[in-house]
Formats: C-alpha cells, structure tokens, sequence
C-alpha cells in the first residue's frame, strides 16, 4: 500500500520505473481503501481492465481476432514483482507490464496493446484510479458533514462570545459555528462531483491524439465499457489542466479542514478552555508535563493541509509540456496523487474523530461571555439610542466612553450606562435591560439552521 510521502525511488538509468520505499508516516490512520488504490498491484491491475476493453473493443471492430481478445480477457494476470523484475531489465514500465501479462495470455499476446501508445492506457487508467479516490473522498466529506450536523444540532442554543481580531465581538451560539462548517462542507461536495466529472475522462487517440492506427470508435467504445467520456481532443495525453483542477479542488479542501482545526487549536487555549479535542485514557501530552492535554490532532491537520497544497502547485507545474507531451509530470504525478489523496483521506478521517468526540465546555463558554462585563451588547445599545432620536454620532461617543470605562475600570457595562446621565435621559431603565437581552440578540439562530440544514 502506497504510503503518504512515500518516496519513490527510481531504478538506475530509468525513465519510467518508479519503486515505492514505504515510509508510513500515519499508519494508525492510513484508510486501506485508499492505500489499495495506489498501490503498485492495483495500478497495473488497472492498465490491464484498459487493455481487455481495448481488446474487446478491437475484436468488435474485426481488427484483432475475437478468440484473441478471449484469450486476453480470460487468461491475462499482472503480478507487480513480475513487472518490477522485467522492469529492471527494459527500463520502461508498460513495456515491462506488456511482457508480464504476454507470460499469462500465450500466442494471443500480439494483439495486446495493438495500436496503442502507453499514455493512452496510462492515462485513461489514472482516471479510473482518480476517480475511485474522489468516491472516497466524497464519502469522507459526508462523514464529517454528518457529525458536524450531529453537534451544531446538540449546540444550536449553546452560547458563547464570538470574536473578530481575536478580541470578543457579540454573542453567538457554537451550533452556529458548527453550522458555517457544515455550510462549507456541502460546498466542498460540489466542487468535488463536478471534478469527478472533469477527470472521469480516457483517450484511445494514439501518439499525438491523431487516431494515426484506431479509429475513434474504438475509443468510444473502451470509454464506454470503463464508464469514462472520451476526451474531446488529446494529444499523446490527457491535458494536465485536468489534473491540476482535482489538486487544487482537494487543496481547497484541505484548507478548510485547517480553518476549522485552527478554530479548535484557538478555542483550546488555557486562557479560553471552550473545547478540547477528546484525550483517551491512558494518552500523553508531553513526554516533561504530564499534565498537557494539546491539540495534536488539529496541529497535524494543520501541517498535512500545508503539503496538499505545496502539491496543488506542483499540479500547476504539470500543465505547460513541451509541444504534444514530454514526460515532466509524469514522476511528480505518481508522487502528488497518490499523497494527495492519502492526506486529504486522512485529514476527513481524524477530523471527523474529533469533532464526534469534542469536549465542549458549555461552563466556560458562559464565563468566557460575561468576561467583557457586557460591552458586546453595545451596538444593540447604540442602535437603541439612535431610535429614539439621538444622531449616531452622539449615540456612539456616549457608548464608547462607557464601554472604555468597562475595560479600564473594570465595572458592569450596563451599570455604568445607567448611571450616564445622557444615556438615562433617553433610555429607560427596563429599555436599556431589554437591550442587554441574548435572546433577542439570537432570536434568528433557528431560521440560520433552517437555511443550513434544511
């Protein structure tokens, strides 16, 4: 199984003949599935589900005999050592695959390949491979919108102070918070369909896209039987813009995964305390203070969204090839594919553990809102002023210089207003309580959930 960051090591003096060394750098976590689709054996096993279509294909056509395109379907079997082994010898990976698979078939082996060129077997079994991972992925996102579903509903009138600059703002619920999320994921699930789409794509077209030795037909059909669209046009290959589209999409992804593990690592500050990642018994914070409880979860997720996106940009690198294809993308591809994927799996995975196990200290969320002595109930204030006829200007400097009182002198907002002889004299007593009222300030937060969820 392919591991993230694996690192592929070449073969003396080949081009093609990439060997995985497998550093398993989160084996704990690695889904299997998607490991599986990377691997070397599946590759190959992938080549050869193209290689039997095009066969079968051909034999339809009356270009190649219809007992030798039985004879590849029924008798043909890759083994990975096999090719690695031919591999070390020719220098040139379809060629070794090529004479792996002839080994199994017999005498029906030259019509293997007939007519074809490499990329048009690699390229249209990379689709498969991508797009398989992109089901994966797609499932992975609908796991953790389902348990940020699961907590927003759980939260939905759980209050807390929200923040903008890092410094508290005004009241606001940490359902709502989970609620953006959830918002943001279904996003990302679009974006995700639509480029399975975009990849989903196989060419048959030869070595400059020409059709010089198949008729497009045989395309049509190959594409049909693997459930792929045939590519408008090619030329040796399929065009990387592609590629680099399904990178930057999961690069996206993984961004948003940080965004919300940095608000976890944020909120799980000492001075904070609002939410914790779970800490199983018997876990270890620091190897010189027992008494840590950190963040690692979300740090990782953090340090895995920086390598999905340095790969995005290697993607964009992949595009520009000299005239109808050189073979620059090709070594970076089998590295930023398979890693990408891998992470961004990984990535839906843990997060999706801790948010199902997130400790939510609803007591400190309390605590943490009356910390400001109720200054971020100043803009209902403001805004209460300016009703009753006082200029906004006016309404602002009488509220500012209270609300600057509150922080220098450390008194309750609301009895320093009341206590303000221009604010009394607009506001009051059961006015200026009305204002200092949270409910009203979230009487809106079922209609956000309505527009959320559904």
């Amino acid at each position: 199984m392919v591991s993230l960051c694996s690192h592929l090591c070449k073969p003396e003096g080949s081009i093609h003949g990439y060997k995985e060394r497998k550093i398993f750098m989160i084996p704990r976590y690695t889904n299997p599935k998607m490991g599986a689709i990377w691997s070397d054996q599946r590759r190959y096993e992938t080549w050869l589900h193209v290689e039997i279509a095009a066969a079968d294909a051909m034999a339809a056509a009356g270009l190649i005999p219809p007992e030798a395109a039985q004879d590849i379907r029924e008798r043909a079997a890759v083994d990975a050592d096999r090719v690695h082994e031919i591999e070390s010898t020719t220098q040139h990976d379809v060629i070794a695959f090529t004479t792996a698979v002839a080994e199994h078939v017999g005498p029906s082996a030259r019509w293997l390949h007939f007519g074809l060129t490499s990329s048009d077997v690699l390229d249209t079994a990379q689709a498969l491979q991508m797009r398989e991972a992109c089901d994966l992925i797609l499932e992975g996102v609908d796991n953790l919108a389902e348990a940020v579903q699961r907590r927003a509903e759980e939260h939905r009138n759980t209050p807390m102070i929200g923040r903008t600059h890092g410094v508290h703002a005004e009241p606001m619920t940490f359902g709502l918070k989970l609620a953006l999320w959830h918002a943001e994921l279904q996003r990302h699930r679009v974006r995700l369909v639509d480029v399975r789409a975009t990849i989903s794509v196989g060419k048959i077209s030869g070595a400059v896209g020409t059709y010089a030795h198949l008729d497009p037909s045989i395309e049509e059909q190959v594409c049909k039987t693997l459930g792929l669209q045939s590519a408008t046009i090619a030329s040796q290959v399929i065009q990387r813009d592609r590629h680099a589209d399904l990178l930057s999409r999961l690069a996206i992804l993984a961004a948003s995964l940080e965004k919300f593990a940095v608000e976890i690592r944020g909120l799980q500050k000492t001075e904070i305390g609002e939410v914790e990642e779970p800490f199983g018994k018997g876990q270890k914070g620091s190897s010189a203070m027992p008494h840590k409880r950190n963040p690692i979860g979300c740090e990782q997720l953090t340090g895995l969204a920086r390598l999905v996106r340095a790969n995005a940009m290697a993607a964009f690198e992949n595009v520009a090839l000299w005239h109808e294809r050189d073979i620059s993308h090709s070594s970076v591809e089998r590295v930023i594919l398979p890693d990408s994927f891998i992470a961004v799996d990984h990535m839906l995975r843990r997060f999706t553990r801790i948010v199902s196990g997130l400790v939510v200290h609803v007591d400190r969320m309390r605590e943490n809102l009356a910390r400001s002595r109720g200054v971020v109930f100043s803009g209902t204030v403001l805004l209460e002023l300016a009703r009753r006829g006082v200029s906004r200007e006016q309404a602002y400097e009488w509220v500012q210089r209270n609300a600057m009182r509150s922080f220098d002198e450390h008194k309750e907002f609301k009895v320093l207003l009341q206590e303000d002889a221009d604010v009394s004299k607009v506001l009051s007593p059961e006015e200026l309580e009305a204002a200092f009222d949270i409910d009203t300030q979230l009487r809106h937060r079922d209609k956000i959930f309505e527009r959320v969820f559904g």
